[in-house]
Parts: C-alpha cells; sequence; structure tokens
C-alpha cells in the first residue's frame, strides 16, 4: 500500500510542519478527510434510501423470471435504466475509506519516511547500523525510540545533521504515551488507545447502519462482511503502532457525529418517501400508454393510444360511424 502513502505521506508532513506533533496531526488529519468524504456519505444515503424501494421491485423480478435466468438478467438491466438503478452506487464511500485505512496502516509504520521526508536507503542504513532489523515493519518505529532514548550517540548512523535532528526531535508523545509504542495484548495502561478504538467501532457501526437506512439492506453476507473488516482493523490495533488506533478512533468518533447531523440534514426516509413518489408517478405514466390494434383493408396494425378506458379494439366499420362519446382516438396510418 505504499502508493497510498504516498498520497496521504505530503499532507501529513505539511501538517506536522504547521502543528508539530505527530499524534495532533493524525487528528486534525482524521477531521479533514471525514470532511473531504461528507459528499460521499451523504450520496450513499441517497443510494441506501433508493435501495429500500427499489429492493421489492428487484425481488419481484427475481421470483417472476427465477426459472429463466436470461430473462431475468434482460429485465433487470431494463429496471436500471429505467429508474436510474445502480446496485454498486452507495459503494464508493465504503472504498475510500478502506483505502485510507490501508494508507494510514503504511504511515504509522514508516512515518520516518513519509512524515519526516528521510530518504529510505537513508533510513535502512541508519537501522543496520544501529543493529534494528530494516526489513520489519516496526523498524523506523523502532529507529525512532533508539534516537530517542540516545543509542545513536557515538555511532555513525550515515544520516546527515539535519536529518538525525529532526528525528530527535519527531514528537511522538500523547498523554504521556509514545504513538510509535505497539501495544500488543499485554495489559498497560497504552491499551485505552485499541480498546477505545473496539468501542467507537461498534457504536459507530450500529449508528450508522440504523440512520442511514441500510439496516433492512444489510442482511446475511453483507452485515457479516461489514463487521468482519471492522474486526479487522481492531485487532490490528493491538498489532501496530498506537497512533493507528489513534486515528482509528478519532475517525469513528467523527463518523458517529457525521451521522447524526447528516440524519438531521439529510433525513433517509424523507429522500425514501421522494423515490417512491417518483417510482408511482413512472408506474402511473406506463399505465397511460395503451396498445390498440387496428384493421384496415384486411391488414392488422398496432396503434397506442393514451386512452385509459380501452386497452385493445378491432375496428371493422369507419371511423365515422363511431359513437362521440367513445374515449378513443384512431390514430393515421
Amino acid at each position: 500500500m505504499g502508493f497510498l502513502a504516498m498520497i496521504l505521506g505530503p499532507l501529513m508532513r505539511m501538517l506536522y510542519q504547521m502543528i508539530p506533533n505527530f499524534a495532533v496531526t493524525m487528528i486534525v488529519f482524521t477531521v479533514i478527510i471525514k470532511l473531504l468524504m461528507l459528499p460521499l456519505m451523504i450520496k450513499q444515503q441517497k443510494s441506501m434510501a433508493k435501495m429500500s424501494v427499489f429492493t421489492p421491485m428487484i425481488n419481484e423480478i427475481q421470483q417472476k423470471y427465477k426459472n429463466n435466468q436470461e430473462k431475468m438478467q434482460e429485465e433487470m438491466v431494463k429496471f436500471q435504466q429505467e429508474y436510474g438503478y445502480s446496485p454498486t452506487a452507495g459503494c464508493l464511500p465504503m472504498l475510500v475509506n478502506m483505502l485510507v485505512l490501508f494508507g494510514m496502516v503504511e504511515v504509522v509504520y514508516r512515518p520516518v519516511q513519509y512524515i519526516l521526508g528521510i530518504p529510505k536507503e537513508a533510513i535502512s542504513a541508519a537501522c543496520t547500523a544501529l543493529g534494528i532489523a530494516n526489513n520489519g515493519a516496526a523498524s523506523q518505529t523502532g529507529l525512532i525510540e533508539a534516537i530517542h532514548a540516545g543509542l545513536a550517540s557515538g555511532v555513525d548512523t550515515g544520516l546527515a545533521t539535519e536529518q538525525l535532528s529532526s528525528i530527535a526531535n519527531f514528537n511522538t508523545s500523547f498523554l504521556g504515551m509514545d504513538m510509535c509504542t505497539i501495544p500488543g495484548f499485554s495489559f498497560s495502561l497504552i491499551m485505552i488507545f485499541p480498546i477505545i478504538a473496539a468501542v467507537t467501532m461498534c457504536i459507530s457501526q450500529v449508528l450508522s447502519t440504523k440512520m442511514s437506512g441500510q439496516q433492512a439492506q444489510m442482511q446475511g453476507s453483507m452485515k457479516v462482511m461489514m463487521w468482519g473488516m471492522n474486526i479487522m482493523f481492531v485487532f490490528m490495533c493491538f498489532q501496530m503502532p498506537v497512533g493507528f488506533s489513534l486515528y482509528y478512533g478519532t475517525s469513528n468518533i467523527f463518523m458517529m457525529l457525521q451521522t447524526v447531523l447528516t440524519y438531521k440534514v439529510y433525513n433517509p426516509e424523507k429522500f425514501k418517501a421522494q423515490y417512491e413518489a417518483e417510482v408511482a408517478a413512472k408506474r402511473a405514466a406506463k399505465k397511460e400508454i395503451k396498445t390498440v390494434t387496428v384493421e384496415e383493408g384486411g391488414k392488422r396494425s398496432k396503434r397506442t393510444s393514451t386512452s385509459v378506458s380501452w386497452t385493445r379494439c378491432a375496428l371493422n366499420t369507419p371511423a365515422s360511424w363511431m359513437p362521440k362519446s367513445t374515449p378513443m382516438t384512431v390514430p393515421s396510418p
């Protein structure tokens, strides 16, 4: 996921230059990312409202043509074209969120490279000089801890004075705890961060599912996938530098606030009522269009009529003999 970190890293570096604290930088970065994703979240809410309206119609098509897969696919395509329905419309926010999370994994593991901007080769040489395994995911956080502990004093690390100084002054402390520490599953005070991440994940997931109108749609494998992904990230919080737990927990808290606010402004029930009215109007318009079979000169041809009173009529007499009260119009050939 290095390419994602290359996108997120420069933004983190710019923020750290303004706010010289790794933890505070992570919090501000999280708020910015969530604000940028707000339009996508609103779009997802609208998509879920549409889904709640279209689901019964889709089930009807599937039930009607369950023994004819080809016809079912044909009708589904017609349905999507007619009503502007897209089954993947609400997936984009989830995808973006996953990409950001995986990008943050890379950033918290390699802050020297992506936040301080020190080349990878120089970092590798410094790790070798200090006896730190440079092929592991925690090599850069280990380098930070070693330099902060003064273990680089009198050792030729190969780093320029400016580079060594930037690592030594890299502020990773937050509430008296080092954000580069990997908490693991052994009890310690720093475990509070992954625990907060786990609790806020559960609350955020339940809240967003309920308020976004997804509760009725998320069943079976989709629900298992959503919870499975979040549980995986919680597990990662215990196995990665605690900076990731800080990001994930902050993200969940902001998501809860965002969910409540968007629910008040963009209520999914309001969108659902709007889409139901649109579907009813389209169905009513379709009922107005009727097919009429007209027979002239021994030949039959089909015409469309907007009359609701007649759906099919065979004419064997001149049109002038028809009663004036008849609500049918015979179109010109």
